[in-house]
């Protein structure tokens, strides 16, 4: 069944009662006959207006009932970009490894793309079972609309009960593509993964309502559970020395043609280290005043040997790349040490950043939220406070 309206014209009586109720002006009436145009967005106010003379009726898409008892096993794919896999994918295989503990079934990992085969064995190593693989030239690194229907298509093939990803650019590109095709629900960024004792299907908790609250997300009917988890939040799988796994060549599945064009890739050029995988950050927010100020914040984190993060309100006014945001909307981190400075403390920018071994906030505001978290405060101006700080780390 497809999505779409229709006036029936039989019913129709002309009477206008649709028009008036359309709140985005979709109808018309020509010839004494309501007739819909593009504007229309299904919202079934119409519907209700008609519903005397029923001659305007609606259909929707309908999920089909899943055999869910023909799924089993966990899977996870495998990012990977310029040859290399990506950090976040041991972290997704660790989280796979506790779910196993559970419910007792193999791990398997897609992996897909092009000069992929020696990233197989490594993998493995991290404790999975099997590498469920196409090795393909056709396949490139930003083609995600043929690894979307690859993935789809092995996964629909192999019937894993859950599939995982990382939550990251690509992932949250990619997986919402994949779980459309396969017409199963999608939890975005999970902070914690379970699989429930009784029912045995996979508890999926993740931040809601701006992060006020932890909502646990269930997907009882349809297979596989898609879940992704944000970097640095689960704890990476160690390496097994000499683990046995296999890797299956999928390649008679079809490689579709792509319609992304990939003129060119320019990797961002930064002095520091990447936030995601920093043992120290130090951030800077709104209190920083002017974006030039930000190099304040650069001499500290080269100091220190780390990552340059920020707040969403330095980012949205665009003092820094949306890169270095820390936050719900931006990377979560977990490093040794995390400097904060001039940040107020929203809840958004606390739920990418309170897991922090150690939180060093400066902030001239005593009562800012960023204080409540924080290990060590220092309620002062900046401007003052950084300078001295890298003075004293460099022994000047």
């Amino acid at each position: 069944m497809s999505n779409g309206i229709k006036v029936i014209k039989d019913k129709c009586v002309g009477c206008g009662l649709c028009v008036k109720s359309c709140p985005y002006g979709a109808i018309e009436l020509i010839d004494k006959k309501a007739v819909i145009n593009e504007k229309c967005t299904l919202c079934g106010v119409c519907v209700d207006a008609c519903r005397k003379f029923g001659a305007i009726v609606i259909t929707r898409n309908t999920f089909r009932g899943q055999d869910i008892a023909a799924y089993s096993g966990i899977c996870v794919y495998a990012e990977h970009r310029q040859g290399k896999l990506s950090s976040i994918v041991p972290e997704i295989i660790g989280a796979a490894r506790e779910l196993k503990k559970d419910l007792s079934k193999p791990i398997c990992a897609i992996l897909v793309g092009k000069d992929v085969s020696a990233m197989a064995r490594e993998i493995i190593s991290y404790g999975v079972d099997e590498v469920l693989m196409i090795d393909n030239p056709k396949i490139g690194d930003f083609a995600e609309d043929i690894q979307a229907q690859l993935v789809a298509d092995i996964l629909t093939e192999k019937k894993p009960e859950i599939f995982l990803g990382g939550g990251t650019i690509i992932g949250r590109s990619l997986l919402p593509k994949v779980a459309a095709k396969l017409l199963t629900g999608l939890t975005a960024d999970c902070t914690e993964l379970a699989i429930d004792p009784d029912e045995k299907i996979l508890h999926q908790t993740r931040p809601a309502f701006g992060g006020n609250i932890m909502a646990t997300i269930l997907c009882r009917n349809h297979r596989p559970q898609m879940a992704t988890v944000r970097h640095k939040v689960m704890k990476p799988a160690d390496i097994v020395e000499g683990y046995e796994g296999k890797v299956t060549d999928m390649s008679h599945i079809a490689i579709p043609e792509s319609q992304i064009e990939v003129l060119e890739f320019v990797e961002e050029q930064t002095e520091t280290v990447n936030i995601a995988d920093a043992d120290f950050i130090v951030s800077g927010g709104r209190g920083l005043k002017d974006p030039k100020n930000f190099k304040l914040i650069e001499d500290l984190a080269k100091a220190l040997g780390g990552a340059v993060g920020a707040s969403r309100a330095a980012v949205d006014a665009d003092w820094i790349p949306y890169s270095h945001q820390v936050g719900q909307t931006g990377k979560t981190v977990n490093p040794n040490i995390y400097v904060a400075c001039g940040i107020s403390g929203a809840i958004q920018h606390l739920a990418g950043m309170k897991s922090s071994d150690i939180i060093i906030a400066i902030n001239s505001d005593p009562e800012a939220p960023i204080f409540d978290v924080a290990h060590y405060g220092i309620v002062g101006d900046l401007f003052e406070v950084v300078p001295e700080m890298i003075k004293q780390i460099k022994g000047a």
